[in-house]
């Protein structure tokens, strides 16, 4: 008996030591990582944003980004405003649970809730229609834009996204658990910062995978903000709903009559580019591909060069996007970041991929 209770001691001593870890963590993170935008009041939810006005020589129309998992506005803002600011009128911002965007009572629970909420937005600040880009996860967010609010987009462009139904639609042990009631709750207020922090370098360098991460890129792009408990309960149940949405979704993109442009690499480790990128080029009316050899899943870091241009293709400029897809392929043919370390993903249907 005295042996049991010995046990169960250590343990809540143990629960309250991890839990006290990841609250001390998480002040850090955010003292170190401060708003950099500003803040609206979407039907309850506080979502932080960065508005960049159009210049007046701007010669694109209005973009809106929407980030992956695990991210925020950072990850898209920082390699690519520097190259479109002035050109077009900008909006980044952190999906509702990310960031410093709060997730709302219930009501941003849904990819299609988070449309309306980007929509709001867009309202808000006098945008009545925009290109919408979207990255991995965000991927999936935009198709629910562009099907709930086809009056506001004037073009679509997708980095290595996710769109379709995978087999089996397994998603990472740990989001399933942190998406389940209590256990969840108690998964991340105690365990998933201190481990997420011991992973978070090699799950990037993966991410990346086989091209380079950027020098600071988690410091840069604030990546440690998912760890905090409720943005990782969030993120996890996002992820844990996406394959019953794109089930859903997908037959409905033969209805998208926008200009679109998807950009994928056939060495992605974290998304099917098989399935997803292949798919939205089959299912949404003129859909172009941009394959692009040895790239992984990070276009907007790796190749911004590329996203500024399917930018402007979508939005009508004559932009031969496979030439420019060349030009990259031969700027990262000899990298081999993560190789050995980095699982490379095989699906069954893998001859899909464009020769």
């Amino acid at each position: 008996m005295n042996l049991i209770c010995a046990a169960l001691l250590f343990l809540t001593a143990l629960v309250f030591a991890l839990a006290g870890v990841t609250r001390t963590g998480a002040w850090l993170v955010e003292r170190r990582n401060p708003p950099v935008g500003q803040f609206a009041d979407i039907d309850g939810a506080r979502i932080h944003y960065v508005h960049i006005p159009a210049a007046p020589a701007a010669d694109l129309p209005p973009v809106v980004f929407i980030h992956g998992a695990s991210a925020n506005l950072k990850d898209q803002m920082l390699p690519l405003q520097p190259l479109l600011e002035g050109r077009a009128e900008l909006l980044f911002l952190d999906r509702p649970g990310f960031g410093w965007s709060e997730r709302g009572a219930g009501n941003n629970e849904t990819l299609a809730a988070q449309a309306d909420t980007i929509a709001a937005l867009m309202d808000r600040l006098g945008i009545a229609g925009a290109v919408i880009v979207g990255h991995s996860f965000g991927g999936a967010v935009t198709t629910a834009f562009a099907r709930k609010h086809p009056e506001k987009t004037l073009g679509l462009v997708f980095l290595a996204p996710v769109s379709h139904p995978w087999p089996g639609g397994a998603t990472a042990w740990y989001y399933k658990l942190t998406a389940m009631p209590v256990v969840g709750w108690l998964f991340s207020e105690t365990i998933a910062y201190p481990a997420g922090m011991l992973q978070i370098g090699a799950a990037t360098a993966c991410v990346f995978s086989p091209n380079n991460a950027p020098q600071d890129y988690i410091e840069k792009a604030a990546i440690p903000l998912v760890l905090r408990p409720p943005a990782f309960r969030a993120n996890a149940r996002d992820v844990a709903q996406l394959y019953d949405y794109v089930r859903a979704a997908s037959p409905g993109y033969r209805e998208l009559k926008v200009p679109t442009v998807v950009i994928s690499g056939d060495r992605d480790k974290v998304v099917y580019a098989t399935i997803h990128s292949i798919g939205l080029e089959r299912d949404v009316p003129g859909a172009e591909l941009v394959w692009v050899r040895n790239l992984g899943h990070k276009p907007d870091w790796v190749a911004p060069d590329l996203v500024v241009g399917a930018i402007e293709k979508v939005a009508g400029k004559d932009i031969d996007l496979q030439a420019m897809a060349g030009m990259v392929e031969e700027r990262i043919a000899d990298d081999t970041q993560g190789a050995g370390r980095c699982t490379e993903l095989k699906v069954p249907d893998v001859e899909l991929a464009p020769g």
